[in-house]
């Protein structure tokens, strides 16, 4: 019998040198298709991260300034203290005599009359997210030279603490231990000779009380816990 005889079928020229992987310019392209959708989400997630610290800023000094404002509303119960900025200015009403660091005792009830105005804020729960401390500080007028001046400052700004830890007169109403506590961790003191003087000489012999707050993230530092018991009141006269 005879078979019918199929042709084999050859693959073609053009088949044959085909090439079985991509191409270069396609592997190319592919790879900048990769590249470019990993920088995408890149910029979207530090966008996304500045953002954020933004909206923390922002509402930081939001904060912030609700605290300055409450105690603002306070100081409207004494005229004579202004808040400027981050400062308690108490003016005209803590006032010192030349080369003296004497409070009077009508001096001494306003700061003690005014010292829980403070201690509310540093309680309340925003207070104590945002307020690091509070300085007082005392300054001096240009008369003499700078270390007695600089000297002479510090001494004021611990009158004006000790003012705050006084013995209250029979009028007053005698702070906690625990608002004695709280002015112990919270307020510290420092002098600055006669940096930043007044427009006169009285107005430069005086004392401020600084707010300084804490940045996004920091805490409070906690105090050793002391008692109260080995520190009694400062009388009025403390040297």
């Amino acid at each position: 019998m005879f078979g019918i005889r199929l042709p084999v079928r050859r693959a073609g020229k053009d088949e044959a040198e085909k090439p079985f992987w991509i191409s270069f310019s396609d592997m190319m392209t592919a790879l900048m298709v990769l590249f470019l959708v990993a920088m995408t989400v890149a910029l979207l997630a530090v966008t996304n991260d500045i953002s954020a610290a933004e909206r923390e800023k922002s509402q930081r000094e939001k904060e912030i300034a609700e605290l300055l404002k409450r105690i603002e509303e306070s100081s409207k119960m004494f005229p004579g203290i202004k808040i400027r900025g981050h400062s308690i200015d108490f003016g005209e009403r803590a006032r010192f005599e030349t080369d003296s660091n004497k409070l009077t005792s009508e001096q001494g009830k306003l700061l003690r009359s005014f010292a829980p105005a403070i201690l509310s804020v540093a309680r309340d729960p925003m207070g104590q997210k945002w307020l690091k401390r509070v300085i007082v500080e005392g300054f001096a007028d240009k008369r003499g030279t700078y270390l007695h001046n600089l000297n002479l400052s510090m001494q004021r700004s611990e009158r004006v603490l000790c003012a705050f830890m006084a013995r209250p007169e029979n009028d007053e109403t005698t702070l906690s231990d625990s608002d004695r506590r709280l002015i112990r961790e919270i307020f510290l003191v420092g002098g600055s000779s006669f940096n930043s003087l007044k427009s006169t000489m009285e107005e430069s012999r005086r004392i401020e009380l600084k707010l300084e707050f804490l940045d996004i993230g920091e805490k409070r530092a906690l105090s050793p816990n002391l008692t109260l018991a080995d520190e009694p009141m400062c009388p009025l006269d403390c040297p």
